[in-house]
């Protein structure tokens, strides 16, 4: 049977799971669905049409399912999904979908979100992200699996993030990154590879040799963009990580493409 405190408030329609612990001064409120082991410490409020899925730890003051900050949205019955086994700490604030962006937010597995935190309307949050202390997505943006988001970084609407990318702390995003890619910046330019981040997740050295030198022929200065990545393509054809970034680069999409700035680095 859940245990849940004497202080917190839990709305008769929420389903919740029996082995689901909700702490002091909680409120879940609404069309709430929470799995089995979930945790919500103190002070969270969860609400709408939300689903936590099983492990997930929610931290004090956590604000999960309220309606998004979007003036466009009027009440339309849209929903907030969220994985298993995700850490949301303190003061962390995810909202649901919008009719104008499919109706869903989703989180996946295994994330952690820092204190303070934001996933805005319509994002979609793979597997085995982190966003660190006050990093924020703005609506519509989605984020690829292992992708890490620094401190007090910021992404904009409709961008997309690739996997295993890297957003340096403080970093503005304003254009797509290329999965394996590292950006920084106040305007955030594409800052080389994410090697750490591919070197801890096990990739082998061919294929960081490989990403390497795709990226110096993606963004050489000779040629157009288009024609880069047709030789890229070419030449890395039997590669799937390389593969992946073309496929990435050729996606449709709303945002320009993050590329590096003058004199940065290239590896």
């Amino acid at each position: 049977m859940a245990v849940i405190h004497p202080t917190a408030l839990v709305d008769p329609k929420a389903r919740i799971a029996d082995t689901v612990s909700i702490g002091p001064f909680c409120v879940v409120d609404g069309d709430v669905t929470l799995g089995d082991g979930v945790e919500l410490l103190s002070h969270v409020v969860v609400t709408g049409r939300t689903t936590v899925g099983d492990g997930t730890r929610i931290f004090p003051f956590a604000s999960i399912g309220h309606r998004p900050q979007d003036l466009k949205y009027r009440g339309e019955p849209s929903t907030l999904e969220i994985g298993r086994n995700n850490q949301i700490r303190e003061y962390v604030t995810i909202q649901p979908g919008t009719e104008g962006g499919g109706m869903v937010t989703r989180v996946g597995d295994n994330c952690l979100f820092m204190a303070s935190a934001h996933v805005a309307h319509d994002c979609i949050v793979a597997d085995n992200v982190i966003m660190a202390n006050n990093a924020t997505l703005a609506g519509h943006v989605t984020v690829g699996e292992f992708a890490f988001l620094g401190g007090l970084s910021a992404v904009h609407q409709f961008v997309r993030i690739g996997r295993h990318a890297m957003i340096g702390g403080m970093s503005g995003v304003e254009a797509d990154v290329i999965p394996f890619g590292m950006v920084i910046g106040n305007r955030a330019h594409l800052n080389g590879l994410n090697i750490v981040g591919l070197k801890r997740r096990g990739f082998s050295r061919e294929d960081i040799h490989s990403l390497r030198n795709a990226y110096r022929m993606l963004f050489a200065p000779e040629g157009t963009l288009q024609e880069r990545v047709a030789d890229v393509e070419a030449q890395f054809s039997a590669n799937t990580v390389v593969a992946e970034i073309v496929a990435f680069i050729r996606a449709e999409t709303s945002r320009q493409l993050c590329t590096p700035s003058f004199g940065s680095d290239a590896t």
